[in-house]
């Protein structure tokens, strides 16, 4: 049987009224009672209902964060780095992972509402702004995180994609392959269409011709990567590098990697996106584009818990931002192992 207020009051002869002030913050209860409160709540094993205090504050103390998987290493990274500061000021993060599907992301923006969550950062599928949007008008505020949603004004906190492709591919070009194979993600996402946009601005820098059979786009799993691989593998000229541009994808192209037993980089050089542990570990240790996944998402929790805190202070009105929409980058960084090689002993690594 679980452990209600009124029995944390009792244990502790006060009315149901002061143990409620005590327990919740309110801020009218001494300290001394607070404490007192507090330290019974816990011996009793008294669990707050944080859904019916949120409806008489306004304030559940639960934030969202909706990704798409926990494959990827930049959100299994944002996800630890929001847990962590939100449990440290006192919120709970509620976890929901859509698979990259508009209609889960529905359904799990609609739950979220019903927990009147305090507010929520997404990776949108880009299928739903008018759903955000409508949170946003609703006193939810919300930040979009790794891709910006192009149906709402919402405010975004993303990567410089379209420099670390960039950096990326004038790095393999230095080191002199002119055949550059790019896996890359959808093209109707921020990220899948700004890191192809650096690849082939690095590309037309060189005066490389960009070769359509070269470039694979698709969703964000493993298996987009393995067919992209075995095709540019096939090719009757096939690419001296391949650049990586999502890390889903970069699990499948090790598996064909491996499955064909290539060296890399001596039959293959070899560079991905998004760095993770276990790509510096594996041998030979893997070159990245880092796309800074805990500066992404210490940068959404200080913008969201800052919006936050001006609708709970009624500086901004309501749901909307104040400020506007403001939109935040954060740099991609190029971090050079040993999975990437020369082809000319003078190429310059520029």
């Amino acid at each position: 049987m679980s452990v209600t207020l009124k029995d944390v009051a009792e244990a502790a002869r006060v009315s149901v009224s002061t143990a409620s002030r005590a327990l919740g913050g309110g801020g009218l209860a001494s300290e001394r009672t607070q404490q007192r409160l507090l330290r019974i709540a816990g011996e009793l094993g008294y669990r707050p209902n944080t859904i019916a205090r949120g409806l008489k504050t306004g304030q559940s103390r639960l934030v969202g964060l909706l990704i798409h998987n926990l494959a990827n290493a930049s959100f299994q990274v944002m996800a630890e780095v929001v847990q962590a500061r939100l449990k440290a000021l006192g919120y709970q993060m509620l976890l929901c992972i859509a698979g990259d599907d508009p209609q889960q992301e529905s359904d799990m923006l609609g739950t979220l509402a019903d927990h009147r969550v305090d507010g929520l950062i997404v990776v949108p599928t880009g299928r739903n702004g008018a759903r955000l949007a409508a949170l946003e008008a609703g006193d939810i505020p919300v930040v979009c995180v790794v891709r910006r949603d192009d149906e709402a004004e919402l405010e975004t906190v993303l990567a410089d994609d379209p420099q670390g492709a960039y950096a990326g591919t004038r790095y393999l070009i230095g080191l002199g392959h002119r055949r550059i194979g790019l896996v890359v993600g959808r093209q109707d996402t921020t990220s899948g269409r700004e890191r192809l946009s650096g690849y082939i601005r690095a590309l037309r820098e060189a005066d490389i011709a960009v070769d359509e059979a070269l470039i694979h786009a698709g969703r964000y799993e493993p298996e987009t990567g393995a067919v992209a691989c075995r095709t540019l593998l096939d090719l009757a000229t096939p690419p001296t590098a391949l650049f990586v541009a999502n890390h889903e994808s970069a699990l499948g192209v090790l598996r064909v990697t491996a499955e064909r037993r290539l060296s890399i980089p001596d039959d293959l050089s070899l560079l991905c996106y998004e760095d993770t542990p276990w790509f510096e570990w594996h041998r030979p240790a893997i070159s990245v584009v880092d796309n800074g996944a805990r500066d992404l998402a210490n940068l959404a929790v200080d913008r969201l818990l800052h919006r936050i805190e001006a609708r709970n202070g009624h500086n901004a009105g309501n749901g909307h931002n104040a400020e506007g929409a403001r939109e935040y980058r954060v740099g991609a960084r190029l971090v050079k192992r040993d999975s990437c090689r020369s082809l000319a002993p003078q190429a310059s690594e520029a």
